[in-house]
């Protein structure tokens, strides 16, 4: 069985350094999935939901184009398995030039076919054995990223304050992924 997947966000790894972390969620339920994906992959999924324009078109753009042209459609991104930290997913094309709408599947690695989901509005679904395997339930406290937060709130619902002897506290425990992303909570709240 299929559930149906929405995107919560972006965010510096907590656990690998120089890595990102994309946010799904359940459309309806309290479990989210955090995919680690490198900077590039990253910058590809920043680039859409900052809603940048580049001058010449990246990768994804291109391959967006390349699809209207053919005039093929991303119908589904389909998670559908989870083996030794890796996510597997299928881009699924529908056809519209025809009356049958043929459906093609491609392989794809997660982080290409989330920068081409959030490009095209495709849907994103995952098998519910790989949700079972890899979500995490949202609760009673909150999870940003691959953070979690039971003792103290989540930063972006922090004062300024509470940001700072937060971030202070990182220094001195020597926590600089933690450092690093709380110094870009208080920065974003000083523009």
């Amino acid at each position: 069985m299929k559930i149906r997947l929405k995107f919560i966000g972006l965010t510096f790894s907590q656990v690998q350094t120089g890595a990102y972390t994309v946010i799904l969620a359940e459309e309806s339920g309290e479990r989210q999935v955090s995919i680690l994906i490198g900077t590039p992959e990253a910058q590809a999924v920043a680039i859409c939901i900052d809603g940048l324009k580049p001058p010449r078109p990246l990768t994804h753009d291109l391959f967006v184009s390349f699809m209207d042209v053919m005039n093929v459609d991303l119908k589904e991104v389909y998670i559908y398995r989870y083996d030794d930290g890796i996510f597997f997913s299928n881009l699924i094309f529908r056809e519209n030039n025809t009356e049958n709408r043929k459906e093609v599947y491609l392989d794809s690695r997660i982080s290409d076919a989330i920068a081409l989901a959030l490009r095209t509005g495709a849907v994103i679904t995952v098998e519910d054995k790989v949700m079972a395997e890899t979500a995490i339930a949202v609760g009673d406290s909150d999870y940003v990223g691959d953070m979690e937060y039971g003792r103290e709130e989540n930063p972006e619902r922090m004062e300024v304050s509470a940001l700072q002897q937060a971030l202070e506290e990182a220094i001195e425990t020597e926590d600089y992924e933690r450092a690093s992303y709380l110094r870009d909570v208080i920065n974003s709240r000083k523009e």
